[in-house]
């Protein structure tokens, strides 16, 4: 209500909010100025404004979800540390923890992966990546793109187990839980709608993982010790390498 100056990602839907609101409650946002902010056209509009625009109240709010997950706002939150800017994040609906806890599967850790590219290695090697993570693995998708993407999943791992949620927190909101063969088949030919969110269980690890101590006594030839351990730490081959020289 005390907002004077309010970014929008699309400030139709934010207007039509605001109009809800309105109505049910009598609130009047008659004298407030929009403005879009949004993917497109942030860098631009950072570009027009300074500290000078933030002595009026100003509030950011994005179409749906939680702004900066997915979605824009970062880049105003940078630009607010940036210039010593006071604000503040009011929580709302979030589809990523929404998501994680009806999931139903029993760990404490998760990796974030948005939105897949639409093709291309780089969505391949991401796919893989997801499929081969130890943590659960959890995806924005489509509604265009979701037969795609649960297509893949069939394909490269037909027994591991999905949780798709579609509209989650909305009137049509819908679960399924099961492997990715029964989840592809029951849905190709459904005409689907929505955003979802899909959340795939854990990698199975198989032995145990290997420790750098593990390695540093083992007789191996330095140059493949160096990629061994390298991978383990994060570290350049070529630092480890020079270092397992010096110890030579």
């Amino acid at each position: 209500m005390e907002a004077e100056l309010i970014f929008c990602e699309d400030t139709r839907v934010t207007k039509k909010l605001l109009n809800l609101l309105s109505e049910k409650y009598a609130y009047d946002f008659s004298n407030k100025e929009f403005k879009s902010f949004h993917s497109h056209n942030e860098d631009e509009i950072l570009k027009t404004i300074t500290k000078d625009t933030f002595t009026k109240n100003v509030v950011y709010c994005s179409d749906a979800g939680m702004p900066c997950v997915s979605d824009p706002g970062a880049k105003l939150v940078e630009f607010c540390i940036k210039n010593s800017i006071e604000y503040d994040v009011i929580p709302g609906a979030n589809a990523l923890l929404t998501a994680f806890a009806m999931s139903g599967f029993n760990y404490t850790e998760f990796t974030f992966f948005g939105f897949l590219d639409h093709k291309g290695a780089t969505r391949a090697s991401k796919l893989e990546e997801v499929l081969n993570n130890s943590r659960v693995s959890i995806l924005y998708e489509s509604p265009h793109r979701l037969i795609k993407l649960l297509e893949e999943l069939n394909k490269k791992e037909p027994n591991r187990t999905i949780f798709l949620v579609k509209e989650i927190s909305k009137k049509f909101q819908e679960t399924f839980k099961d492997s990715a063969e029964n989840i592809y088949l029951n849905l190709k030919n459904v005409d689907i709608k929505g955003e979802w969110v899909v959340v795939i269980e854990p990698k199975e690890k198989i032995g145990l993982n290997l420790e750098l101590e593990d390695i540093l006594p083992l007789e191996l030839p330095p140059k493949i010790k160096a990629k061994l351990i390298a991978k383990l730490s994060g570290e350049s081959v070529k630092e480890v390498y020079q270092k397992l020289l010096d110890k030579i």
